[in-house]
């Protein structure tokens, strides 16, 4: 005869029976059990069967149950998905459809590299705050960089959060676990002094506008290869950062929207700076009747000598570290230009906040954090103000 208790909340019976577990993990024998009758949960009845050898057994897991009940979370009805395969249907199903392209391929990458061989095994409805820490552990212990581990511990996150609204686990388990401080980033900014080195450098060459912006801007590599010539406001001296140039793993090479709200920004530049961009766009409508019928008309400011997205690693094969070799710098990256034009702006006293919108990060924090190494000189400056204040 059936145990029918009810109890008040989302849990709406429970029966004790004997019953076969061979439909769930072939163990053959008489097993006890009990339902969890859920209600209708999308126009569909839900149950979920808890097993035990032992009535104990199962009352024990019922408690668990009870527990999270009253605690208003929700009892996960799935306890045979894996963790592999719920982050193969959360990417097809949610990931595709609100990511930005990048960050889609992006988490697919690490899911496939880092958490499916690791955890991917595991059963999802079981996973627990110590699977995660072993997992980083082992990822570290295998090489991988602390910002890497850092960064699959958000992707695990986010995958987790969806499968507590989908009522696949109770609570998240990522919640509970710190994911590994990541490394200082290291940055090679460039001296006022080798800035003007590149510049007198670039003089002369096809880019030279491109370095100067750099410069001048802050502007991300792919934000620059991307700038369009509407993008360019004459009147008001100032550029609209609306899109970048992106290779995703679908589209190849492709002008997509910037990465965050922050990132979509105007940028003020002076008069100088505006008079190497005439000079540019004269010897780029030089370069437009030269090609003819070849040139493709993207209305790109730096284009490849047919008019298409210029590619990163042939704008720094073939003219940005020759460029550095000219000018005797060290060999930085591109993205170090961006650093240069945050640290020569801070070193000269500029308000953080500024830097912040004009590198579109998106809170004066990460600006702080990225060049603290430049707020020593800046806190001396303010030393020395307050002297000649008292004094």
């Amino acid at each position: 005869m059936l145990a029918v208790y009810f109890i008040h909340g989302p849990i709406l019976a429970l029966w004790s029976v004997d019953c076969q577990k061979t439909a769930l993990d072939g163990v053959n024998g008489q097993h006890r059990c009990s339902v969890v009758e859920i209600g209708w949960v999308e126009g569909k009845r839900k149950r979920k069967v808890i097993y035990g050898k032992t009535r104990k057994e199962v009352a024990e897991k019922l408690k668990v149950i009870l527990r999270d009940q009253q605690q208003g979370l929700p009892v996960a009805l799935d306890h045979r998905q894996t963790v592999g395969v719920f982050l193969d249907n959360w990417l097809d199903d949610t990931a595709r459809h609100t990511l930005e392209v990048s960050t889609y391929e992006g988490y697919g990458r690490r899911i496939k590299i880092d958490i499916k061989p690791q955890i991917g095994h595991l059963i999802l409805s079981k996973i627990t705050p110590q699977d995660l820490s072993r997992m980083y552990s082992a990822l570290l212990a295998k090489g991988q960089s602390n910002r890497t581990v850092q960064y699959d511990h958000a992707v695990l996150h986010r995958a987790l959060d969806q499968a507590v609204r989908w009522n696949l686990i109770a609570r998240n388990p990522a919640d509970m676990v710190d994911a590994p401080h990541p490394e200082d980033r290291e940055i090679h900014p460039l001296s006022e002094e080798q800035s003007g080195q590149l510049l007198r450098a670039a003089v002369g060459d096809r880019l030279q506008a491109l370095y100067v912006l750099a410069l001048a801007t802050g502007m991300r590599q792919g934000e620059l290869l991307g700038l369009s010539w509407s993008d360019v406001n004459w009147d008001q001296g100032a550029l609209h950062v609306r899109q970048q140039a992106m290779r995703t793993k679908g589209k190849g090479l492709a002008l997509s929207s910037p990465k965050t709200a922050r990132s979509r920004r105007t940028i003020t530049i002076p008069a100088a700076v505006f008079d190497v961009l005439r000079a540019h766009r004269g010897r780029q409508l030089f370069e437009k009747q030269r090609g003819g019928r070849a040139w493709e008309n993207n209305d790109l400011v730096f284009p490849n000598v047919k008019g298409k997205l210029l590619e990163r690693p042939n704008l720094l094969r073939r003219s940005f570290k020759p460029l550095l070799e000219r000018a005797g710098l060290p060999n930085i990256r591109f993205h170090d230009l961006r650093h240069t034009h945050a640290t020569l702006l801070l070193s000269k006293g500029v308000n953080p906040k500024v830097v912040q919108e004009r590198l579109g990060h998106a809170t004066v924090s990460i600006t702080l954090d990225v060049y603290a190494h430049v707020i020593p000189s800046m806190q001396q400056d303010a030393t020395d103000k307050l002297n000649s204040l008292f004094g």
